[in-house]
């Protein structure tokens, strides 16, 4: 990777206002084409805990495409996995007449992964490999100098829904944090899955804590726009890197050629958010939807779903689906919740529960990764 722009340029560095009420990222949602096996994963590999699994989803009249933008006749399977102390991971597996089976490839719009924070990347690859047949994407490289993330150790293994997993490990301080005051999230001092402290699973060895979460895009100064204007996100720096180098674009899962620009932007107390695009022409330019294999939204967690889904639909190029409802009975009753797919492609979600009584508490010791008193700004 080579030194790109930083947080000089023309986005803002920091939103002035951001979603009304919104407290932090709830979850980040991914649907896989097999929930037990994405479960599995998350659980027995990376070290999480299943927090709920809950009753199939699906409606004979059209609830489905107006809430979920989905099929009439799609049906989904949903588990929510704490994985580590700040993050909860939605797995969505759906039936559906239109889906696409297939995975985006990490070039194509809207194609995610998400990133580990481990102490040493070398043990965490070792014990993935041990735990299952999932293999590296190439040997762990390090971020050059010149770079706004220089001396970062990285690299990327599959998943057996086939988004990369990036596992990932940084210097006590970067090159960036000299020309902002904005900062990346973590790492934790430990990973832990509940709040009183332990872990209900053994994780990889080092991990902290998820240390990003990374989207696709196709319009890297729209979307880095939409994040600090409309979202409240923090620009950390921008960055490129040389993809002609073979060995780079192997280790990112991508074709060699031309040049990948990247964001960093820190999104909210305990998330970071890194947007990729990538130049290489017949990837997929359209978002993929919810029911597809692939498929993914961002959830946010807000005080009041109506004003922030009022805020978010009169933003440009953005649409609410449906109105927002409250889930009337059944383990997430008093959830309130609904999405707007956005300009940039990306659905949101703002969401409130109602956590300390739900009622899938009463059957697990489980808990979902609550607001507590954090608010956006938190640092």
């Amino acid at each position: 990777m080579t030194a790109g722009r930083d947080a000089s340029d023309a986005v803002p560095t920091r939103a002035a206002r951001g979603v009304p009420t919104a407290r932090r990222v709830d979850h980040v949602a991914l649907t896989v084409p097999d929930l037990d096996d994405a479960v599995d994963f998350t659980v027995r590999v990376l070290g999480g805990e299943l927090v709920y699994r809950l009753p199939p989803l699906s409606h004979d009249d059209d609830w489905m495409r107006e809430h979920l933008d989905v099929h009439p006749r799609a049906a989904a399977e949903i588990a929510l996995v704490r994985l580590g102390p700040t993050t909860n991971v939605e797995l969505f597996a759906y039936s559906s007449p239109d889906n696409k089976a297939s995975p985006p490839r990490p070039h194509d719009v809207g194609s995610t992964h998400l990133g580990l924070y481990v102490t040493d990347v070398d043990a965490a690859v070792a014990a993935v490999r041990e735990r299952g047949p999932w293999h590296p994407y190439g040997p762990v490289r390090t971020v050059p100098a010149g770079h706004p993330a220089a001396g970062t150790r990285w690299v990327r293994v599959t998943t057996p829904w086939g988004m990369p997993l990036e596992l990932r490990a940084a210097p006590a301080s970067l090159p960036y944090e000299r020309h902002t005051p904005a900062r990346r999230f973590g790492p934790c001092e430990r990973w832990y899955n509940r709040d009183e402290g332990s872990a209900a699973a053994e994780p990889l060895p080092g991990a902290r804590n998820v240390d990003h979460l990374a989207y696709t895009v196709a319009d890297l100064d729209a979307a880095a726009a939409f994040f600090t204007r409309v979202l409240g996100a923090e620009l950390l720096y921008r960055a490129t890197a040389d993809l002609t180098d073979p060995d780079l674009a192997q280790a990112l899962g991508v074709p060699p050629g031309g040049t990948l620009h990247q964001a960093a932007l820190r999104m909210g107390p305990t998330d970071t958010v890194e947007l990729n695009h990538y130049p290489h022409p017949g990837t997929r330019r359209d978002w993929p939807r919810n029911s597809d294999v692939g498929g993914n939204h961002l959830a946010l967690y807000v005080d009041d779903v109506d004003a922030a889904a009022a805020y978010l639909a009169g933003q440009p190029g953005c649409t609410m689906l449906a109105t927002p409802e409250t889930i009337p009975a059944g383990p997430l009753a008093g959830d309130r919740w609904v999405y707007v797919r956005t300009g940039i492609g990306l659905y949101v979600e703002v969401v409130h529960m109602p956590d300390g009584s739900l009622p899938y508490e009463r059957d697990t010791p489980a808990r979902r990764r609550t607001a507590h008193s954090t608010r956006w700004w938190d640092r």
